[in-house]
This record gives structure tokens, C-alpha cells and sequence, in this order.
């Protein structure tokens, strides 16, 4: 099968003998980008090449061929000649701006003419006949409405009532907004924000010991990630049918645009020092001198930076990162609007911690898994900003804590909460010499967890961790940690003080307590 690929596969291949069974293993490294895609010969690259979507195979569409081409050069579609352009179809103010900037930069730019800078930087560019148009790039830039040209390269907001799209509210309506917003970039990105502002919400958010008021999403978060949709968007022939998306939702707001990441970059270094490439490098080196409208800022810096500051600036409000999902055909950005350490959650995580020495970036990550479930390595630093070895190792203390708990191997590692369900099977504590059988919890009861806890410590004479007394009830971790820090902070149980911060934290009975308890 690997000789019938092109190119040729040549796969890494053991045999294993596990159980008296025969096992083969083929590791197969990915190809570099000039050697993609990698198709069955006997069908063709057309019909031959295939992408894995969850457990099955689906044949690559055009554009998705079109997209590993393109990525084998740098694209130049923002220099494609707009016949029928020029100057004249260019925003006064918005051109103004440019050029008073460019020419604040150095004596170079001061005595070139107008028509000079603007061929110079590519806003304009020769089209075949040898006359000066405007270049795509400086079209969507500065241009006065560039949807005359190309009614798809907008931007379209919706609200939805529901947290599904296409599923109605309860009064039947499918969207609470719908709207298209039209423009040059820097317009585009004002009117889109006024658009978002009118259909989030404020609220309050902890920091520190106080709550300070705003949005529900930043609004510099928003503004970058829309930046980023409009700059780095494929404008290929096959994608100029596509707009940027921005779907709100109850729960998050996605923002979505045509083409996935150009360039070497993956989706696990976004966000990362050095981490940097531009599909259309002409457009973004315009938008690096373009002002806003009666403002002296930029509407981007070129330099890589956006994803880092979004992230950055969730982590100040006390926010998650976002989540970044990538095909060969699309970049989705999603922004949840939970607020990550909320009163809830921090009372939460007192109760699983029970009084273990935790940083301030583990709580963080803890208050994450209550939100979304689960947290690898790259989502801990993005969460917190520590770097990898210092993400690996305050996850793993608190999977000694076993307040989480490691699943998978290698690059594939995450960390969870301990399954809650209890086991059916028995468990004998190391020197105690006590078996009992787990009790198992229907779901949807509501056991008198506390008399459990209780009644261990009462059939044991004897100090009790953690884990010996999951061993004894079958209460998960979590549980058992919650009814002990309680139990001593009323002075029920005390603690082992000489080893607190250590899982073998031993816990004894001080009294016992009548059967009203």
C-alpha cells in the first residue's frame, strides 16, 4: 500500500508479540509541506487524496487542494491589478492618514509624490496594459467601498437565541441580530465592534480581592481577533465568495474566516514568542501604517503579536483562552463568555484543594477543567502563562494531589477531574487491614455523604487519608475532600499539620457524634 502512494511511503514498521498475539505498528511521519498532499496513485490527486475526519475518510474538495498548493509559495493575491481603479476610488481621509504617517518615518518618503508612495508600498501597482490601478490590497484597505467589486469580502454578525445555530427561540425567531457590515478594513473593524458592544453585556469581574466592571468579552480581544480574520483571510479566487463570521451565541462568540493557518506555523504555537506568518504580507504591511479615522493607532502592528495580546488580556480578566480550531479551509476562533474564576468557581476549587498550597497559575488551570472538562499542556501555559516545564510540573502535583487526574501519553496527555462515579470493585488499605465493598450511587441520589465520611473514621480506629478513605466509601476524591475540610473546620477532624500539603495528609476524629449528625 505505501509503494502505491505518491510519494512513496516509508513507513517505520514493528512487529510485537503482546498476549500471544501478533501486533504491527507503522509509524508514518508527516510529509513536509512541498511533498503534500500524499494521494492514492491508481485514483489520482483528484479522486486519491483523502483527510481523516474523526473515524472515517473524506475525499479533499478543490479548495482544500488549492489551499496545500497555494501554501507551497507565498500567495499574492493583495497585489492582483483592479482594472478600472485608481486613486480616485480611495477614502480622502483614510488616504490622507496613510500618507501624513509614511512620511513622518524618514527623509526617504518625504519627497516622493503622493503616486510615488502609494506605487512604492503597493497600494496601487501596473496592471497589463502598463496603467496604474489599484492593487486588491489597497482596494480593501483605503478603498471607499470595495463591496462593489467584491460583495463577499464583508463581514456578517448574528446573534442567535439559542446556544445551537438554526435552533429557534422560545419565541420562534432564529436570530436576535443579523447584520452585514461593509467598508474598508478600518471601518469595517469600528462597525463590527459597535455592532458586537450593542448585543454583549457588561458584568463584573474578580481581580484580587476586588471587581471591577466590563464587557462581556474584551474589547481588545474582539478587536484583535477581527483584525486577524480580515488581514490573514484567504482572498484565492475560490475563497472570494466567503465572508469573515462573527456567530454570538449565549454561551460564546465564534469568529470565523476563509482559510485555514498559512506557513509553517501550527495551531499548538499560536500565541507563542516568534511565532509568525502572513499570507497576504502587502495588505497587513499597509494596515501597519494605516490610522484609524481621527485616531493616531493603527489597525495592526505586523509583527505577530495579536494572538499573545489576546491572550494576555483574557488572562487578566480572569477569562479562558480561546479556543482555536483549523482546517485547510477555515480559522474559528471561539471566545466562551464564562468568567473563569467567578465566586462559584473559586469556592469550588477551596473545596477540592482542601486547604493545599496551590499558585495562583494552578488555580487557573483548576478553574478551567470546571468550565471545560479537561486542560493539556498548551492550553495550561496559554491559561497561565508559564512556560511548558513549569506547566508539566505544576500539573503533575496536582495529579499527586489527585485532585486531577493524567490520561493518555506523550503528546497527547490531558488532565481531568477523577471519573465520579465510584467502583464496584474492593480495595484493601495497606496496613489497616480493612476491606469493604464500594457502595455504588444510583445516579440521581443524593447519599448523606457526611454520615459516610463519618462512619469510616468510626468503624477505623485510626488516622485516614485521602485515599484510604476512597478506599472505604467509594466516594470519588472530590467529594471526600469537600466533607473533610468542612468536617474540620468545624472542629469535628483534625489534621495531620506536619505534612499538609502532601496527598498522605492523614486525618483522625476528635469526638464522635450522635446519630442527628
Amino acid at each position: 500500500m505505501c509503494t502505491e502512494m505518491e510519494p512513496a511511503l516509508r513507513p517505520e514498521i514493528q512487529f510485537f508479540d503482546i498476549e500471544g498475539k501478533s501486533l504491527i505498528l507503522a509509524e508514518i511521519p508527516e510529509l513536509p509541506g512541498d511533498k503534500k498532499p500524499c494521494y492514492y496513485r491508481p485514483q489520482g490527486l483528484i479522486n486519491g487524496s483523502y483527510l481523516r475526519v474523526g473515524d472515517s475518510n473524506r475525499k479533499m474538495n478543490a479548495y482544500e487542494l488549492h489551499a496545500i498548493e497555494e501554501a507551497k509559495g507565498q500567495p499574492r493575491q493583495d497585489l492582483e491589478p483592479i482594472a478600472g481603479t485608481g486613486i480616485k476610488d480611495l477614502d480622502a481621509d483614510l488616504l490622507q492618514g496613510f500618507l501624513r504617517r509614511i512620511r513622518s518615518k524618514g527623509k526617504n518618503f518625504q519627497s516622493s509624490s503622493d503616486e510615488e508612495l502609494l506605487n512604492i508600498l503597493k497600494v496601487t501597482v501596473m496592471d497589463t496594459n502598463s496603467e496604474s490601478v489599484l492593487s486588491l490590497g489597497g482596494l480593501l484597505c483605503m478603498g471607499t467601498y470595495p463591496q462593489s467589486l467584491f460583495p463577499s469580502l464583508c463581514i456578517t454578525i448574528v446573534r442567535y437565541p439559542t446556544s445551537e445555530a438554526g435552533q429557534p427561540g422560545p419565541r420562534g425567531e432564529r436570530f436576535l441580530e443579523n447584520v452585514k457590515v461593509e467598508g474598508p478594513i478600518p471601518y469595517m473593524v469600528q462597525e463590527a465592534l459597535s455592532v458586537i458592544k450593542r448585543n454583549i453585556q457588561r458584568r463584573d469581574i474578580i481581580q484580587g480581592i476586588g471587581r471591577t466592571e466590563q464587557w462581556e468579552y474584551p474589547e481588545l480581544v474582539l478587536r484583535e481577533a477581527i483584525v486577524n480574520a480580515l488581514a490573514h483571510r484567504d482572498l484565492s479566487y475560490m475563497a472570494r465568495g466567503s465572508h469573515v463570521q462573527v456567530q454570538i451565541y449565549p454561551d460564546r462568540m465564534e469568529i470565523l474566516s476563509p482559510g485555514g493557518l498559512y506557513g509553517p506555523i501550527q495551531p499548538e504555537q499560536l500565541g507563542t514568542p516568534g511565532a509568525q506568518s502572513s499570507r497576504n504580507e502587502f495588505l497587513i504591511k499597509i494596515l501597519e501604517d494605516l490610522p484609524l479615522p481621527h485616531d493616531n493607532q493603527t489597525i495592526c502592528e505586523g509583527r505577530g503579536s495579536g494572538i499573545t495580546a489576546m491572550l494576555n488580556h483574557l488572562r487578566q480578566a480572569g477569562m479562558s483562552p480561546p479556543d482555536f480550531q483549523v482546517s485547510l479551509a477555515r480559522f474559528k476562533v471561539c471566545f466562551w463568555n464564562h468568567t473563569l474564576l467567578s465566586p462559584d468557581v473559586l469556592s469550588w476549587v477551596a473545596q477540592v484543594t482542601m486547604g493545599h498550597a496551590i499558585s495562583e497559575s494552578q488555580r487557573k488551570g483548576l478553574a478551567y477543567v470546571y468550565h471545560s472538562k479537561v486542560i493539556d499542556n498548551v492550553g495550561y501555559c496559554r491559561l497561565t502563562g508559564v512556560d511548558s516545564r513549569l506547566a508539566s510540573r505544576e500539573l503533575k502535583q496536582l495529579t499527586d494531589l489527585e485532585i486531577l487526574e493524567k490520561v493518555g501519553s506523550g503528546r497527547w496527555v490531558e488532565y481531568r477531574l477523577p471519573d465520579l462515579e465510584p467502583k464496584a470493585a474492593q480495595e484493601t488499605i495497606p496496613g489497616l487491614q480493612v476491606e469493604r465493598k464500594r457502595q455504588k450511587i444510583k445516579k440521581g441520589s443524593k447519599p448523606n455523604q457526611r454520615d459516610t465520611v463519618l462512619q469510616a473514621f468510626s468503624e477505623v480506629p485510626a488516622s485516614l487519608s485521602v485515599k484510604e478513605l476512597k478506599a472505604l466509601t467509594g466516594l470519588p476524591n472530590t467529594t471526600i475532600r469537600y466533607w473533610v475540610r468542612r468536617l474540620v473546620k468545624e472542629g469535628v477532624l483534625a489534621m495531620d499539620t506536619s505534612h499538609p500539603n502532601s496527598p498522605a495528609t492523614s486525618y483522625t476524629l476528635k469526638h464522635k457524634e450522635g446519630s442527628s449528625t
